[in-house]
């Protein structure tokens, strides 16, 4: 049976974070629907949530996003930087990804949707070599921020942002993440919420600065 059989039905929050570009959102769902158990991208269990918790939620980001370059590292089946390119085609996505399969899948979603703004590397994060650096970067489901935030911050110009993708914990891991954060000389962490009011699975993301005039301690 085909992840489309059991597709979430559009939510009405799907036009108000994509307005005239939904059609395009509405391609890639179905085709992340029809294919992701299939190429690994998603569990069995995600198309009856495929809309709310994935490709909505990714979106919501999108008003966060600066005209410039933004990395989505450990991109996956394309969440959140395909939702984010589809949102904000003034946007150039960066979507760093280290498994070959994945690769092609989001080069292949790219083309086929017309996505120009979208380029995709493989590499792990730790490995890559960006020029120029990137404006923001952003990540979703990858690591616990101790771990995440050394990785993603030297990818980032320096007045530049994290934009980090996470769960309803992040709060206790941003304390737990405080050294990590100073080492990474990464300055002016605050946690917002997107999406009250607007759908049922709010997104969570870990904003910061990074901020190479202040020395790692």
């Amino acid at each position: 049976m085909s992840g489309l059989d059991d597709l979430e039905p559009e939510p009405a929050a799907a036009a108000l974070v994509f307005g005239d570009r939904l059609d395009l959102a509405r391609d890639f769902t179905r085709e992340l629907a029809r294919r992701g158990e299939e190429l690994g991208l998603i569990g069995p269990l995600e198309p009856p949530r495929l809309w709310t918790r994935h490709i909505v939620n990714s979106a919501l980001l999108a008003p966060l996003l600066r005209p410039g370059r933004v990395g989505d590292i450990g991109s996956g089946a394309g969440l959140p930087g395909i939702p984010l390119a589809i949102a904000r085609p003034d946007v150039r996505l960066v979507l760093i990804e280290p498994m070959e399969r994945r690769c092609e899948w989001l080069r292949a979603e790219a083309v086929r949707l017309g996505l120009g703004n979208v380029e995709v590397i493989r590499a792990r994060a730790e490995e890559v070599e960006l020029e120029p650096l990137l404006d923001q970067a952003t990540a979703r489901a990858v690591a616990a921020l101790g771990k995440l935030v050394p990785l993603v911050a030297p990818l980032v110009r320096a007045g530049g942002e994290l934009l980090l993708m996470k769960g309803a914990r992040v709060e206790e891991e941003l304390a737990a993440a405080e050294k990590a954060l100073r080492r990474s000389r990464v300055s002016g962490a605050e946690v917002l919420v997107l999406g009250e009011g607007i759908t049922p699975e709010v997104t969570r993301v870990l904003r910061a600065t990074v901020d190479r005039s202040v020395a790692p301690s």
